[in-house]
């Protein structure tokens, strides 16, 4: 019935996982035991894509350097850009922790499952969107930090205990995934589907933890229905731009079509499983809830919006095949 509807099931676990941590937050030893397996999610993530990550493939990326620095460019400039025009334009309007989650939204890296899956969809360059991914992702443990105390600057910004944590929970697994590649490698290959369930897994553990802790400090009394409806509205604004933009960037540059599907997908994405748990380490607790909802729900319209792209570049693509062999027979 879902798959009639074309309504995503995994959207609807999300929005069940919100829901259990409204009715049943995790407190306590609960909250500890949470955050232990959590951290045990994703580090299995990040194991998992180390070791489905080809060093031929890293190599043959990067070596399409004007799609690999678009694609970071608007990851870490232009994103940071529009955030700190909506920080001048917004603040005051929305509580200060909602500000702060809309710019740190803009601050982080790229996804790496959602933009893979959706650039095979479109039939896009699928090899340089998996390193640009991955590239974006291990650049954001550096950079998201920097970016945070430049942007924003918190306390909670760059400093060498904050590397350190994001590093063992992104970096060392990632790391370790390579290693173990030769032995696990070709097994991930035949069963990629298992890294699917971790990434969708450790994303519904960690806001399940993230929103736990929001209840517990009480965020639902901070924001309104009017700022919730504030929050979307300058979400769905901001994936606009950056898809209309990186649209309009891939074809003045020349791009193919299959590099500008890959430039838009990975461009337009941020994280909700890195940002999470950077956002654990760079905030205070008691607002991380807060603070982490406008990235939150900007994953989900991004699921949305890239899902119906994704379905209209591949039919194009599909007419571009069929005109082509109609007219060679």
């Amino acid at each position: 019935m879902l798959k009639r509807l074309r309504i995503d099931p995994y959207l609807i676990a999300l929005a069940a996982t919100v829901g259990l941590a409204a009715l049943l937050p995790a407190r306590g030893t609960g909250a500890v035991i949470t955050e232990i397996v959590t951290n045990a999610a994703i580090f299995l993530l990040f194991f998992l894509y180390g070791a489905r990550l080809a060093p031929q493939a890293v190599l043959t990326g990067f070596a399409h350097w004007r799609l690999q620095g678009a694609i970071l460019l608007t990851t870490f400039v232009v994103f940071p850009i529009l955030g700190m025009g909506l920080q001048a334009l917004i603040g005051g309007h929305l509580p200060a922790p909602l500000v702060t989650g809309l710019v740190f939204t803009c601050l982080l890296p790229s996804t790496v499952q959602s933009s893979i899956a959706f650039t095979s969809i479109a039939r896009g360059n699928v090899p340089a969107a998996l390193c640009a991914a991955s590239a974006s992702n291990l650049a954001g443990v550096i950079l998201t930090p920097l970016l945070v105390g430049l942007v924003l600057h918190t306390q909670g910004g760059f400093n060498l205990k904050a590397f350190e944590d994001i590093a063992l929970q992104l970096l060392l697994p990632f790391g370790l995934g390579q290693a173990a590649r030769p032995l696990i490698g070709a097994f991930l290959g035949r069963h990629k589907v298992l890294t699917s369930y971790v990434d969708r897994g450790s994303i519904l553990f960690v806001v399940y933890g993230a929103f736990s802790a929001g209840v517990v400090a009480g965020i639902w009394h901070q924001v309104d229905l009017a700022g919730l409806a504030s929050v979307i509205g300058l979400d769905v604004a901001l994936l606009a731009i950056v898809l209309v933009a990186t649209t309009l960037a891939s074809r003045a540059i020349g791009f193919n079509k299959a590099d500008e599907i890959a430039t838009v997908f990975c461009g337009s994405k941020k994280s909700m499983a890195s940002g999470i748990p950077m956002a654990n380490i760079l905030f205070p607790a008691q607002s991380v809830g807060l603070v982490v909802l406008p990235l939150m729900l900007f994953h989900q319209i991004q699921l949305f919006a890239c899902a119906f792209l994704a379905q209209r570049y591949g039919a194009r693509a599909e007419v571009t095949e069929a005109t082509l062999a109609k007219a060679v027979s």
